[in-house]
């Protein structure tokens, strides 16, 4: 279906102001009513009336932009959203079957978040965060799953992990990609006496050769590794105090997990050491 199905300036808007004054002529357009809708959509498949087409997808733009709004925390344009979210609501209007007894509304959804998904992703980073479909989904199931800002816990990790059926190490990989930040390599200053804080001017190898490099980063993500199925292996209140005593910041005291399972310092201390040797046994087997 061609985007002539819209005119021009409600296709992209541009700009703050154009995009507030798209927002309000799209909100102008009168919602069709569940019979006007299941007889333009027999018109176009019947009749391949274009103009039948227009009108279903003129009705629901709005649409568009209620779920466009709803990924603007990624950073890019709601214009350049909108835009993309409008192809996918045409796509679904040609698709649509009146006679599956459904809105045109919920059979659209799926086809504007689609193309949403899809921009996200080629536009998010300059280095791609997600290119398998699996990636994909964790990608935007992780945004969500995250309950606090900063890295997940190993319980997080190990939660949406399992909601997602994905290992814990995937989890985590998607995370250091989510967290990363695109920067310029060699960022320039029309001032020259500025300094520079693009990485080219600290960023250096501490190894000689390729390989090295190579083989430190898969010796560092063998440990990584190891440490998650470790933990596995350790009893839920032992996990926690490893976790609080080790792994986050700021590390919990003895005393304050003490009182968190009601029991002596010298307990909890006790358990600590006891998950420590389990640790240590597990990465010397």
């Amino acid at each position: 279906m061609s985007t002539e199905l819209v005119p021009s300036h409600l296709m992209a808007p541009a700009g703050t102001g154009s995009l507030d004054s798209y927002i309000q002529e799209v909100n102008r357009v009168p919602i069709l009513s569940l019979e006007e809708e299941q007889d333009l959509a027999r018109r176009f498949q019947n009749e391949d009336d274009l103009d039948a087409a227009r009108q279903m997808v003129m009705s629901h733009l709005r649409f568009v932009v209620h779920v466009a709004r709803g990924y603007s925390g990624y950073g890019l344009a709601l214009g350049d959203l909108i835009q993309e979210g409008n192809i996918g609501l045409m796509k679904a209007v040609k698709r649509f079957d009146p006679e599956h007894g459904v809105r045109l509304v919920s059979f659209a959804v799926h086809w504007i978040r689609a193309e949403i998904h899809e921009f996200v992703l080629r536009n998010w980073r300059i280095v791609k965060v997600a290119t398998t479909k699996a990636q994909r989904k964790l990608f935007f199931n992780l945004r969500k799953s995250k309950k606090r800002l900063g890295w997940l816990n190993m319980n997080e990790v190990n939660a949406v992990a399992e909601d997602l059926n994905v290992k814990p190490e995937v989890v985590l990989e998607m995370e250091s990609r989510l967290s990363g930040q695109d920067i310029g390599f060699d960022l320039t200053h029309d001032d020259d006496d500025s300094p520079s804080f693009a990485p080219a001017a600290y960023l250096e190898s501490g190894y000689t050769e390729p390989d090295d490099a190579a083989e430190a980063e898969d010796m560092e993500q063998h440990h990584r590794n190891m440490l998650l199925t470790g933990m596995d292996q350790l009893d839920a209140r032992s996990s926690d105090i490893i976790q609080s005593r080790w792994l986050l910041e700021p590390k919990i005291t003895l005393q304050e997990l003490a009182d968190k399972y009601g029991v002596s310092a010298e307990r909890i201390r006790q358990l600590e050491a006891a998950a420590m040797k389990k640790l240590k046994a597990h990465f010397a087997a």
